[in-house]
Parts: C-alpha cells; sequence; structure tokens
C-alpha cells in the first residue's frame, strides 16, 4: 500500500532542490481541481511533483501487489503510475479514503483505520510519510495479519534501503 506524497513525490526536500534522480512535473489532477470550487481550471496553479522514474521498476520487483493508499486516489494511476515506470496499461488498485480529512479522536492518522480495513487481516506492507507509533499500535490492536508500516522521509522520498527494508520483510514473512 503506497502513499504519493512524500515516499513517491519527496515535497518536503528542499523547494528548489530536486532530490538526484527526480524530474519535476507540473500537474493538476482532477483532485486538485476539485480543491479549488469556483476557479477556471486555467486560473489554478498546478502541483509541483517530484517523480523518479526508476522506481516503479524498482516497485514492481517486490514481491507485493501495489495497491495506492494515497488521497490522489484514483488520479494516481492517471498521473503518477506511468511517470515513475508503472505500466501504463494497468490500473492498480485504490483505497478511497471518503473522510480523508477528519480527524481521529484516538490521534491515528486519517489513512490508518481505512488501510487496516482494507486488509482485511491479510499481510500487507504500507509505505507513508504520516505514519507515527499510534498508527503501529493501532495496526497491532486491530490486524490480525502481518503488517509492515514503513514509513519514509518526504524529504528525500524513497532511497534504496526503503526498498531493501520491504524486500527482507517479504522474504521474512514468506518463510513464516
Amino acid at each position: 500500500m503506497l502513499d504519493v506524497d512524500g515516499p513517491l513525490n519527496p515535497f518536503d526536500a528542499k523547494p528548489h532542490r530536486r532530490p538526484p534522480g527526480y524530474q519535476t512535473h507540473r500537474l493538476k489532477p482532477d483532485n486538485w481541481i476539485y480543491q479549488h470550487p469556483g476557479v477556471p481550471e486555467n486560473r489554478i496553479r498546478p502541483l509541483r511533483v517530484w517523480l523518479n522514474p526508476a522506481h516503479g521498476s524498482a516497485l514492481m520487483a517486490l514481491p507485493f501487489d501495489l495497491v495506492w493508499a494515497t488521497t490522489w486516489e484514483h488520479d494516481a494511476n492517471e498521473w503518477i503510475g506511468w511517470r515513475i515506470g508503472l505500466p501504463r496499461e494497468h490500473d492498480f488498485p485504490v483505497i478511497e479514503f471518503d473522510d480523508q480529512f477528519t480527524i481521529r479522536p484516538d490521534g491515528t492518522y486519517v489513512k490508518t483505520w481505512t488501510v487496516v480495513q482494507y486488509a482485511a487481516g491479510r499481510p500487507f506492507a504500507w509505505v507513508d510519510d504520516q505514519i507515527e507509533d499510534v498508527d503501529r499500535d493501532y495496526v497491532a490492536r486491530h490486524h490480525s495479519g502481518p503488517a509492515l508500516l514503513h514509513r519514509v522521509d518526504p524529504r528525500k522520498g524513497l532511497q534504496h534501503h526503503d526498498f531493501a527494508a520491504l524486500s527482507d520483510w517479504a522474504s521474512r514473512i514468506g518463510n513464516d
């Protein structure tokens, strides 16, 4: 389960210092336009998104079924996937976060409950930049299968050590 902003788009890097390997894209996904009601589309400033075209092949090499767990939701297939090297002809499953901006009374991240519900007891790895200990505790209490909650630094995006950690975890649960 993969987030876009943070892991794939290191949005928190220095504003004019794109990390090595990343390319700059100016995008106006549907969800971004939706957040500007009443503003003509030609007046909406595009998002600056940094993406690494090598990430797609690295993700496809992992022994996981990729699922988008991002507020980009279905826009991730249209605007992000092919730009990072994922197959254009394939739409990956999307977790929909209907209540993505609701503050949780228990302090968990807004995605955590929905990610656990989507996993439905199956093993999963979740890659996001906003995972905290409260989310790990929630998953430990409410998810019966193995789970890896892997936090990525939003200043750097996915790095080689992140892919290694995901691969290592997958091989460990595959041997259980």
